[in-house]
C-alpha cells in the first residue's frame, strides 16, 4: 500500500489522466454532436460528467451502452447506463462535499466522509426525482420510486468510493496530488461496484433504466 501511495502520489499522475481524459472527452462531445444530438439534455450531461471523472473507461461506457449505434438493448446496457446516471450526481456530490468538508472547513476524515455521503446521495436523488416530477408524476410517487431504486446503488457507490479515497489519500491536503488522484480512481471505483447492484435491481424489476438511446425521440 506504501508502494502505490508513493506511485500515486507523483504529479505527473495527473499529468497523464488529463492526456487520457481529455481526448476521452472531446470524442464523446464530437459524438454527441454528430451521430447522438437526439439524446436528452440530461443524459448528455451524464455521459459528458462520467467522462470527466472516469476519462476513457467512462467514453467506453457511453460507446457500448449510450449511443443509438448499439445493436440491441439487453440488461447489462441498461444497467450502465442506469449507474452513469446516479455516477454523474453522485460524482458532481462527492466532489463538491470533499471541497466544503476538506478545503473550506478543514473537518476531519470521519466527518469528511459523512458530508461527502450526503451530498453524493442528495444530489444523486435530486437527479432522480427532477426528471420523474417533470415527465408527470407526482412528487410523492417519484420520492417513493427514487427512494426504492436509487438508495442502493448510491449507497454501494460511495460506500466503496469514499472507503477507496480514505484508504489511497488519508489525511492528505489539496495542495498534495495524491489528493486529487485518489478522488479519481475512488469515483471510478464507486461507478464499478454500483453496476451490478444496478443489474440486479434492473433484473427484479426494480427499476428501468434509461431509455434505450435507439427509442429517444429525434425532436429533442
Amino acid at each position: 500500500m506504501d508502494l502505490l501511495r508513493e506511485t500515486l502520489s507523483s504529479p505527473w499522475i495527473l499529468v497523464a489522466w488529463a492526456a487520457l481524459m481529455l481526448p476521452s472527452l472531446a470524442i464523446l462531445l464530437r459524438d454527441l454532436t454528430r451521430n447522438n444530438s437526439h439524446l436528452m439534455p440530461l443524459m448528455k450531461l451524464v455521459w459528458a460528467l462520467t467522462v470527466a471523472y472516469s476519462g476513457p473507461l467512462g467514453l467506453l461506457i457511453y460507446w457500448r451502452t449510450g449511443r443509438s449505434a448499439i445493436p440491441d438493448d439487453a440488461d447489462w446496457r441498461r444497467a450502465f447506463r442506469s449507474v452513469a446516471h446516479c455516477y454523474s450526481g453522485c460524482g458532481l456530490g462527492e466532489i463538491l462535499g470533499v471541497l466544503l468538508a476538506v478545503g473550506l472547513l478543514s473537518l476531519g476524515n470521519t466527518v469528511t466522509a459523512l458530508v461527502t455521503f450526503t451530498f453524493a446521495y442528495v444530489i444523486g436523488f435530486a437527479l432522480t426525482v427532477g426528471p420523474l416530477v417533470q415527465d408527470g408524476t407526482p412528487l410523492r410517487d417519484a420520492l417513493v420510486d427514487a427512494l426504492k431504486a436509487e438508495t442502493p446503488s448510491i449507497a454501494v457507490m460511495e460506500i466503496v468510493a469514499i472507503s477507496v479515497d480514505l484508504a489511497l489519500a488519508g489525511s492528505a491536503g489539496m495542495g498534495q496530488a495524491i489528493f486529487w488522484v485518489s478522488l479519481l480512481v475512488s469515483l471510478s471505483c464507486g461507478l464499478l461496484a454500483a453496476w451490478p447492484v444496478n443489474y440486479w435491481l434492473i433484473r427484479q424489476g426494480v427499476k428501468q433504466g434509461m431509455m434505450d438511446p435507439r427509442q429517444t425521440p429525434h425532436d429533442h
